[in-house]
C-alpha cells in the first residue's frame, strides 16, 4: 500500500486499543533508495554525528476504527528515513507532552542530530525499533529524552508527513508538579502556553499545525 502525505487516521486510542503485527520479511527498497540511504549515512558521518544505521519499522498497511488501531509492520533500513525526498514509510514515534495545566514541552534539538537539527519539536520522538508496538517506543522515548513516564497516554494519529515518513503521534499527560530533565539529544527546552496561538516564533509551521491539530 502506498500511503499519501496527509493524516491517515485520528483517534484517539487508549495503549491497550493499538495493536502491531510484525513481518518477518524485510523491505527491500528500490535501488535509488539505498543510494540516497548510503549518502545520507556518509553525510551524516563527515559532520560528526554519532548516528549509527540500523534497523526500524515500515508501515505495510494499517486498519483504524473507533475501538482500534492495527498496524502492519516490516523491518526497514533505519537509515532510508533521512532521503528528504522519500522516506519509503518508514515509522516514528512521536510522543507530544503536555504539563497537568495544558502547557506543551519543546524541545530544541541539538545539532549533531540527523533530523531536525537546531530546531524547535514538540515532546519527544524516534524510530520504532524492530518487532516494537510504536506505543512502547512512546513511552520509551519519552522516558530517554525527558526522563519522565506519563500519567496518562493516548495514541492521537497516524500521519503520513510530506516525503512519506510515517508518525505515530501519541499525547502523553504528565502528573501534576512532574520535572523532566533533558538529554543530549536537546541543548534547551521550554513549556509553551496551551492555546498554540499563543506559541513564540520559533515554533514553526509544521510544530505549530501538529499542536493545532491535537488541540482541536
Amino acid at each position: 500500500m502506498r500511503i499519501s502525505p496527509g493524516i491517515i487516521a485520528r483517534g484517539p486510542w487508549q495503549p491497550s486499543q493499538v495493536e502491531a503485527h510484525w513481518s518477518e520479511a524485510a523491505y527491500d527498497p528500490p535501488a535509488a533508495a539505498a543510494r540516497a540511504a548510503d549518502a545520507a549515512i556518509a553525510a551524516l558521518a563527515a559532520r560528526g554525528s554519532p548516528s549509527h544505521d540500523g534497523t526500524s519499522a515500515r508501515l505495510f498497511d494499517y486498519a483504524a476504527s473507533a475501538t482500534t488501531l492495527s498496524l502492519e509492520l516490516q523491518p526497514i533500513r533505519w537509515a532510508l528515513r533521512l532521503d528528504p525526498a522519500d522516506a519509503q514509510q518508514s515509522v516514528a514515534a512521536m510522543c507530544v507532552v503536555r504539563s497537568a495545566d495544558g502547557r506543551w514541552l519543546a524541545g530544541r534539538r541539538a545539532a549533531w542530530l540527523a533530523s531536525w537539527s537546531g530546531r524547535w519539536a514538540l515532546g519527544a520522538g524516534g524510530s520504532v525499533e524492530a518487532g516494537e508496538n510504536p506505543v512502547d517506543t512512546l513511552a520509551r522515548e519519552l522516558a530517554e529524552e525527558w526522563s519522565v513516564q506519563a500519567e496518562r497516554m493516548t495514541v492521537e494519529a497516524l500521519v503520513c508527513l510530506p516525503h512519506r515518513l510515517i508518525l505515530v503521534v501519541g499525547m502523553a499527560w504528565l502528573r501534576d508538579g512532574a520535572t523532566v530533565v533533558r538529554d543530549a539529544e536537546h541543548d534547551d527546552y521550554a513549556w509553551w502556553p496551551p492555546e498554540p496561538l499563543r506559541w513564540p516564533a520559533e515554533a514553526d509551521g509544521p510544530v505549530r499545525q501538529m499542536g493545532t491539530m491535537l488541540a482541536q
